[in-house]
């Protein structure tokens, strides 16, 4: 009932969807564009674009809720749902698919743009349930701190270990590298937001960093997204009196 209500008590009213859909989509198509151009004609990994995508949503997410409110991150989420079945219907070879679909998830790539897309949304909803005004934490830890580990993990990622996949025959793996970029820059977003910082409370936020450090690492594959929103979130709950 908690969750049929959150939806009902958000819905965006029709003056904001008028002129808010038409921005958000543009802004989407324009941020899965932007990924698409840096994997074919700046030949960036895939492994850097789908996070730089991914990156553009999640911080769009948190200044949408900040400005908007929720009901405009309902918008958001329209949009980039229906940028993402636009890209998905082109498949192999266009351009926007080919910024988020990593070639090692053939010969299921789509399925695992919907898994991320599942996990987001989840995650999303969740938070902003469970933790209230504290689920835009969420966003910014996995839209920055998430969105830089995959990319150093793919630069610089030489000490891996495996990851728990639902795919049976799938092998994923992480870096010790990429764990240590989400830590480090959790840290960093916790320092910032609750500048200025003391001693003991930048000892709490290296904790909190450890704990979504850990969370991102043992997620299983496709779902981080999923289960660091809300750990970040909950943790943001309990050691945040105001932001």
């Amino acid at each position: 009932m908690k969750f049929f209500h959150f939806f009902i008590d958000n819905f965006p009213s029709f003056s904001l969807i008028s002129w808010l859909l038409p921005l958000s989509l543009i802004w989407s198509f324009l941020a899965l564009y932007i990924s698409g151009f840096c994997k074919r004609k700046l030949h960036w990994k895939t492994g850097y674009t789908r996070k730089l995508f991914h990156f553009f949503i999640f911080i769009s997410a948190y200044f949408y809720q900040t400005y908007v409110g929720i009901s405009g991150v309902f918008i958001l989420g329209w949009a980039v749902t229906l940028v993402l079945i636009y890209a998905c219907f082109k498949a192999d070879g266009n351009m926007l698919y080919e910024a988020i679909a990593r070639e090692k998830d053939a010969p299921h790539r789509t399925k695992y743009i919907v898994y991320s897309y599942l996990a987001t949304f989840a995650g999303g909803v969740l938070s902003n349930i469970f933790f209230g005004q504290y689920a835009i934490i969420g966003y910014a830890v996995t839209g920055i701190a998430d969105a830089i580990a995959e990319p150093i993990g793919t630069r610089f990622g030489k000490h891996t270990y495996p990851v728990f996949s639902f795919d049976k025959n799938k092998i994923s793996i992480r870096s010790v590298e990429g764990s240590t970029a989400v830590f480090l820059a959790t840290f960093l977003i916790f320092c910032v937001i609750a500048f200025p910082i003391s001693m003991k409370m930048a000892l709490v936020y290296a904790g909190i960093s450890f704990a979504c450090m850990l969370t991102e690492a043992l997620s299983p594959s496709g779902f981080d997204n999923l289960v660091l929103q809300i750990v970040a979130s909950f943790l943001a709950s309990i050691c945040l009196i105001s932001f």
